[in-house]
């Protein structure tokens, strides 16, 4: 296996020289990484170069470190059922930047971009149908984002006056806003008050 994953390393290295920013083998799986602007080239060498033979799309896995100057990493993870190799593609890139799709390449790719599209924000070129895919299309944010709000921004209900679904802003009682971090089993006023009883009777 480790034979395999090294010999393939050398060939991608050596053929992609100009393309492969750094290459390592982890856990018997190969990674590379690559700029944006060189995603579509190295997946195409790594589809059809007879060696290699990553034939098929596994997933697309997004994501994000907000203090980066390049925010999002986007790996790609490559199946070859011919070798029986696994090997993950890596990209960075800023908040702003667009990614190239592989829709050509892989029709699979087409949701998984999708999906990574709503939860993350990041766009794809040359996508034949970039929308939200597992959220509203209404819906506010992307909730994978590190900073997106644990409540969200809106909330759904049934509203029985209007006999529709609604939305309306993410309202949170008072009592839910204040945090003492304790044990529930030791830091509700009852058990403190049982405790303290059974302290005073011991010193009596």
């Amino acid at each position: 296996m480790i034979l395999k994953l090294q010999k393939i390393e050398k060939i991608v290295n050596s053929e992609l020289s100009s393309k492969v920013k750094n290459s390592l083998i982890v856990n018997d799986e190969l990674l590379i990484e690559v700029d944006e602007k060189d995603i579509v080239d190295v997946v195409q060498f790594l589809k059809s170069n007879e060696n290699c033979k990553f034939k098929q799309l596994i997933d697309i896995a997004g994501v994000d470190y907000p203090d980066n100057e390049k925010r999002f990493e986007l790996v790609y993870l490559f199946l070859s059922h011919e070798n029986n190799l696994r090997i993950k593609l890596l990209i960075k890139f800023e908040t702003d930047q667009s990614v190239n799709s592989l829709t050509k390449i892989f029709p699979s790719a087409n949701w998984m971009e999708r999906e990574v599209f709503d939860m993350y924000g990041i766009k794809f070129k040359n996508h034949p149908d970039l929308r939200r895919i597992l959220t509203d299309y209404g819906f506010k944010g992307h909730p994978l984002r590190k900073d997106f709000p644990l409540t969200g921004f809106n909330e759904v209900r049934y509203s029985e006056k209007d006999k529709k679904v609604i939305y309306e802003p993410v309202k949170l009682e008072q009592n839910y806003r204040n945090f003492d971090f304790e044990s529930p089993w030791e830091g509700t006023n009852y058990i403190k008050e049982i405790k303290n009883s059974e302290k005073d009777g011991k010193k009596n």
